[in-house]
């Protein structure tokens, strides 16, 4: 026993870093333990159905087991697994509905007219219960960012780090998925 509580004093990085050296389960562990219940959360907003939510939490961990080589470092491991979760998320929404998502191309005009952070008046007047179900209306890569940013907290620069694109495309897709949010939220459920 006095082995993990060892590790369970080590920083994230550190534990990731002792995994993947020595292919190490039972370290994975108290990975496990660390994130299980903010993956779940997670997978539970996509999936709103609490066994597909476990499944693809689980699928989430096979699937972190077998990448986690892949975190270089770059941001907290935190910030990497949300990452990681919304795209297994975002992947299992988009096969589930059979939907295809346009990339949208970012117009330099429309930067111009952002700001560092845009402005969140109306959008924070949406009553909660109305704004969860307007949410279930966007699609799933809307949905992402909004959640990223409003809900997580995530500054524009971590989620350029975690989604691995842009500021300028960052901010472009906040705003359209505010707007997106904002007139499924105002035509649908006023």
């Amino acid at each position: 026993m006095e082995p993990l509580k060892k590790n369970n004093k080590q920083t994230d990085e550190e534990l990731v870093s002792n995994i993947v050296k020595n292919n190490d389960t039972l370290l994975f562990e108290v990975l496990y333990d660390r994130f299980a219940s903010l993956v779940y959360n997670k997978c539970y907003g996509f999936a709103k159905d609490e066994d597909e939510a476990k499944d693809l939490t689980q699928d989430v961990f096979l699937k972190l087991f077998v990448k986690l080589a892949s975190f270089k470092g770059k941001s907290k491991f935190s910030t990497w697994l949300y990452a990681f979760t919304y795209n297994h998320c975002v992947n299992y929404v988009t096969r589930n509905t059979a939907k295809k998502f346009e990339k949208q191309s970012v117009d330099y005009a429309d930067i111009e007219n952002i700001s560092e952070e845009p402005n969140d008046e109306e959008f924070n007047d949406m009553r909660i219960d109305k704004l969860k179900q307007a949410l279930e209306l966007v699609s799933p890569e809307e949905k992402m960012i909004l959640l990223l940013k409003y809900q997580d907290n995530l500054s524009i620069r971590e989620i350029v780090s975690v989604l691995d694109i842009g500021e300028s495309a960052v901010k472009m897709r906040i705003k359209r998925a505010k707007d997106k949010l904002l007139t499924v939220y105002n035509d649908n459920l006023v």
